[in-house]
Parts: structure tokens; sequence; C-alpha cells
């Protein structure tokens, strides 16, 4: 036996001390790690410093468009039911007798709607020598077109269908006399084919001149970079607003696609030969009522102006003094009056004649300035109506 007072006595060899220790440790590690825990959550609870606003321009997915966009989706979805297909065909007789007739197509290009009595708007060089014209709607209804009439000068045609008015949305019409270099345009046409399709771009360039099929020169024509290919000849060039500003009509290329410069007869133009060719099938220009010498002719006489070649009698140019070529008792010719101005504009050519009388209707009076051996004067000249 033990005295009562006895004290165990441990060793570092002790396995009592051992476990005492170890639980020791373990009651520190799990304070320090209890704490830690804490710390950590109290990190993660902390409020975080706010990020700087995106714009919401910067922000736009696939449910946000910015204005630009929304802009232009607008303009697609309200006119493009206004912008139809036309389909150039051929008749082809075919077997022993010529007895079977097959329609052969030979061309396509894009219109436009321009009222509900089904009056279409296209080129001239998309209907040229069509035996049959086909209009498509965007809906994909069709229906036989015929010409209402045409100006192949400015390269434009109306056609007419019998559509539904309900199925007609005419498109609205701008102005092109206030146009500005590096506006945003849109396009809508068939290029390829391919329907109702939107191209975007500006206006390059204005007061451009390019050539009919007459060879006959289109004046103030809008030049884009809006992407005009085959088959958009015909379609809308709209503004930012979504209003006609143009017809496209041709583009600049070496391979004959798209090269970054297309052109398109201005709305003006187009707002005063359509209801022209609606009314009497034909576009009524302003003359001085006289015949005309060839360019060359006059130019080889060292002449700068237009020459008269008559004046017929009774005419207006008559009674204002204008005289044409005359014969000498010798047989020889005698220029008569050369135009060389109309209200101050130069006038150097046939070409240049015409696009200062465009101005003009018939029955109205322009100031012409005359040249005669040497002699000039002005006259009062009232015009008459030309084709």
């Amino acid at each position: 036996m033990q005295p009562s007072g006895f004290q165990a006595r441990f060793s570092w060899g002790s396995p009592l001390l051992t476990l005492l220790l170890l639980a020791l440790l373990a009651a520190l590690l799990l304070r320090v790690t209890h704490r830690g825990a804490a710390t950590g959550a109290s990190r993660l609870a902390a409020p975080r410093e706010a990020p700087a606003a995106v714009p919401q321009a910067n922000r736009a997915g696939p449910d946000k468009l910015c204005t630009e966009e929304n802009n232009q989706i607008g303009i697609y979805r309200r006119v493009s039911p206004s912008v139809v297909s036309v389909a150039n065909k051929a008749l082809v007789r075919a077997g022993f007798f010529g007895f079977q007739v097959y329609e052969v197509p030979q061309g396509a290009g894009s219109g436009l709607v321009w009222d509900r009595e089904g009056h279409i708007i296209s080129n001239y060089h998309v209907i040229h020598e069509a035996d049959a014209l086909t209009v498509t709607l965007p809906d994909g209804k069709s229906f036989d077109a015929r010409v209402v009439g045409v100006a192949p000068d400015y390269d434009l045609a109306v056609l007419q269908i019998d559509a539904p008015g309900a199925l007609l949305q005419p498109i609205l019409p701008g102005t092109s006399r206030n146009l500005q270099v590096g506006q945003n345009v849109l396009a809508i046409g068939n290029p390829f084919g391919l329907d109702t399709s939107l191209s975007k771009g500006i206006i390059s360039a204005l007061g451009r001149s390019i050539s009919a099929m007459t060879g006959q020169k289109i004046h103030d024509v809008i030049q884009t970079d809006a992407a005009i290919n085959p088959g958009n000849s015909g379609g809308p060039l709209l503004d930012s607003s979504g209003r006609l500003i143009g017809v496209s009509t041709a583009i600049l290329s070496p391979s004959g696609a798209y090269a970054g410069v297309g052109f398109a007869v201005p709305v003006d133009t187009v707002s005063r030969v359509v209801p022209q060719l609606i009314e009497k099938g034909h576009v009524s220009r302003a003359g001085l009522g006289v015949q005309l010498l060839p360019d060359p002719v006059t130019q080889r006489v060292g002449v700068t102006g237009v020459g008269i070649f008559a004046a017929p009698p009774g005419s207006f140019a008559a009674a204002a003094g204008v005289e044409g070529i005359t014969r000498t008792r010798s047989g020889d010719l005698v220029l008569g009056d050369v135009v060389t101005a109309i209200d101050g504009h130069p006038v150097t050519c046939i070409d240049d004649l015409r696009t200062r009388l465009e101005k003009y209707k018939p029955g109205e009076t322009a100031e012409v300035r005359l040249e005669r051996n040497g002699r000039k004067r002005a006259a009062g000249i009232r015009l008459t109506e030309e084709q």
C-alpha cells in the first residue's frame, strides 16, 4: 500500500503524459481552425466596392440592341413590304410547228410599290426586251405585269399589276435636293435572287452623271457605298428615316459585282418622271422647238455651244428671231444661231442644253443667249413639249 499523500510522478516517456499532450494539441488546433473560418466568413460577408457602370451601348447583348440597330430593324420591317421582285421573261417557241410556247427567264431585278392602284417602279434596263413580266410581292404572291410607260433616258419604267390594294404598301417618297455626303443610307433589293436583302452604307458623292442605255446622261445621280449587286436594280435607296431618296440603278465594277461604288436615280427625278409615265406613258421635255446640229458638226467649225440646224416657221423660236443654217447663192452653207447659255448657265453641247431645260415645263419661257457671226444677243423663247 502506498501512503495517502502519494502524488503520482510523470516522466516524459509516460503514456499518460503523451495522451494529455495530444489532447491539448488537438484543442489548440480546433480553436485556430474555428478562428480562421470565422475570419474567412467575415471576409466573404464584407461588402465589395461596386464596379463602374458600363454604358448601355457597350452592354448590348442578344436582347439589347443599340439605337441605330433598332432604327434599321424598324425601317426594314416598315419598308420591305414595299419592295418587290421583277422577273423578265422571253417567250420561246418549240416543237415542229412552233405550237409550244415556253417562258424563259432572261433577267430579274427589283421594284417598289408606288401606289395602291398597283403601279410598280423599276429600271428600264430591268424590263428591256421582255416578252412577259412577273412581279412577286414579299409574301410570295406573283402577278403578271404590264408596262404603263418607260423613260429610257432616265432608266425608269412603270409597271402595273392587278393586285388587291390591301396587299400593296406604297413606299414613302422623300427628297433628294438636300442630301449630304456622309449621311447614312439603306438599300433593299433582291441581289442575285436573294429577296428583300438589306445593305447599309453612306452617300459617297452627289451630282454624279451616268449614261443610260440610250447613251443619254442621267444627271444628279447619287453615289453610295451601300452594297448594290445585280438584282438590286430598281430597288429603293432610303435615308435614315426610311424615306425613298433614290432608285438603285447601276454599279461601277470590273467584275460586275459589288465593288463599293453604286448609283441611284434621285427621287426628285423619279417624282417628276413617274406621274408623267402613269398619265401619258412617256416623259414630256421642255425644248426650244428647233432642230439641232450634231455636236461634232458644231465643234468642227470651232464654235462652242449648240448649233441650230433649223427653226421651223411659226415656231416660238422663229418668232424670237432664231435662224438655222442658210445657203448662199453660190451654194455655200452658213452657220446660223448657236445657243451658248440658258439663264446664264453655259451650254457647250446638246447634253448641257437638255440638262438646263429639264428644270422647265413646256409653256414656260427661258432666257437663251445666242451667237451668230460673232454677234451675241439674248432672247426669251417660250418652250415647247418634246418627247
